[in-house]
């Protein structure tokens, strides 16, 4: 990587944290650049075939490179240079880990975005209801304890909407699945990925003992086979056969897809999503207080598409919470070819194959876009101003003003998450009058609406 002109992009100062923030604002500070080559986890010695090197892209305009498809490809590169073993996704690649020039990827994409289009109907009114039964479950247990945990409760809503809008699978048909399915799914995705994750065990342990070496996938599969024989038994034939009929996919090659956006890009998101959103209003009444009096006002009779949709401020809650708190972290991409990348005020020379690695919530926070970076400010996407940084809110591996397509990489269900989302705090906030979280996933108060 050659600097054409000197890098002085600035980064505000770090605020207390640890791991890869600390890491990254600490690199930024010594090469006085959000752009510079570094190391990222997981290394020598046990990964011999896996290549650290990479070229850290920490601002906006840097990072944006991440998303063009003319540039950058994504092939395997879905958590870096590690690749998790095929045989925890039925021995083939899926959709994630797939370029854009690869034929089968806009076989999938399209075949996913169908799946998506077809659950239009159902999801509202599915996700509605299981809200109602999560609630209820909290109700229940707060009425009896001076706290309750919403973390169960919660992935267990999660699944059973997905399952339901995404294939029509019902966990409620295999009392197995039902009980237990949120967790394979949280066990599978955690060995999946325990070697790129940080836990924060007692260092040098946690590098020795989990990021050291590859898990097998056989400590997972009794319950990834569960699922996948609950998918193919209880959800919608037409869902597969679309697949295999409409989309020239091989029927192994549809019904594990299927499991993987169910559970890894579904699920997972979700999961890591919707506790954000929970921890964040249950630690500040006065925002509780105005995204309440718009949930009501603006909501009618009963929750739809629509009435969310007129909902500002509850959407640039959203936003700001996927600004701070993205899902998924970290995004990486390979040079296509050398090429030219233009960081604030500097740019540089990238060689083809040369590995790029953004942390999403230092970008996220770049004083050259966003005021305050640092401050959770939850009107901060309204009005004109506000609708102008859509544009650099990019959690859905594009900018949130992108469309999703089978020519790149941007999350098909990015329109749906931040709807639900929406959906998710205007109902727990018709619901109740107020809610305290603390920072260990428990509900601490609950005052339900009079």
């Amino acid at each position: 990587m050659t600097t054409m002109m000197s890098a002085s992009t600035s980064i505000t100062q770090p605020r207390p944290s640890s791991g890869p923030e600390t890491f990254f604002r600490k690199r930024i500070e010594k090469n006085k650049s959000t752009v510079f080559r570094t190391n990222v986890p997981p290394t020598f010695p046990l990964f011999t075939r896996v290549n650290p090197n990479v070229i850290a892209v920490l601002d906006v305009k840097s990072f944006s490179h991440l998303f063009d498809m003319d540039v950058v490809e994504k092939a395997d590169t879905l958590v870096g240079d590690f690749m998790p073993s095929v045989s925890y996704t039925g021995g083939m690649r899926v959709c994630a880990y797939l370029d854009t020039s690869e034929p089968k990827h806009s076989k999938i994409k399209a075949f996913a975005m169908d799946i998506l289009k077809r659950s239009s109907a159902t999801w509202f009114p599915t996700v509605l209801s299981e809200l109602d039964s999560m609630w209820s479950t909290i109700d229940t247990e707060f009425s009896s304890s001076s706290s309750a945990s919403y973390f169960v409760p919660l992935q267990q809503c999660i699944f059973s909407f997905l399952s339901q809008c995404l294939v029509g699978a019902d966990p409620a048909a295999s009392p197995t699945i039902a009980k237990h399915g949120y967790a394979m799914l949280d066990l599978w995705l955690g060995l999946m990925l325990l070697p790129t994750i940080k836990i924060g065990f007692l260092q040098p342990l946690e590098e020795i003992f989990l990021h050291s070496f590859a898990y097998p996938s056989f400590l997972v599969s009794g319950g990834y086979n569960k699922l996948l024989k609950f998918v193919e038994e209880e959800g919608r034939e037409e869902v597969v056969e679309r697949g295999v009929t409409e989309f020239g996919l091989t029927r192994d090659e549809a019904v594990h897809n299927v499991l993987f956006v169910l559970g890894f890009n579904a699920y997972g998101g979700f999961s890591i999503f919707f506790p954000s959103l929970l921890g964040i209003l249950g630690s500040d009444v006065t925002v509780q207080e105005k995204l309440r009096e718009e949930a009501r006002a603006k909501g009618g009779s009963t929750l739809s598409f629509n009435s969310v949709k007129e909902m500002e401020l509850v959407q640039s809650f959203v936003y700001e919470t996927l600004r701070l708190n993205p899902p998924v972290p970290t995004q990486y991409g390979r040079a296509r070819k050398d090429f030219l990348l233009s960081s604030h005020d500097s740019v540089f020379e990238i060689k083809k194959g040369e590995l790029l690695c953004g942390y999403q919530p230092l970008v996220m926070r770049d004083p050259m876009v966003f005021d305050e970076p640092e401050k959770f400010v939850f009107d901060r996407f309204t009005k004109e101003k506000g609708s102008e940084l859509v544009r650099y809110l990019y959690w859905s591996n594009g900018p949130q003003t992108g469309s999703p397509s089978e020519s790149n990489k941007q999350c098909p269900a990015k329109d749906y998450v931040t709807v639900t989302a929406s959906l998710f705090v205007a109902h727990l906030l018709r619901r109740y009058d107020s809610i305290a979280c603390n920072s260990s996933g428990s509900i601490t108060a609950l005052v339900k609406a009079k």
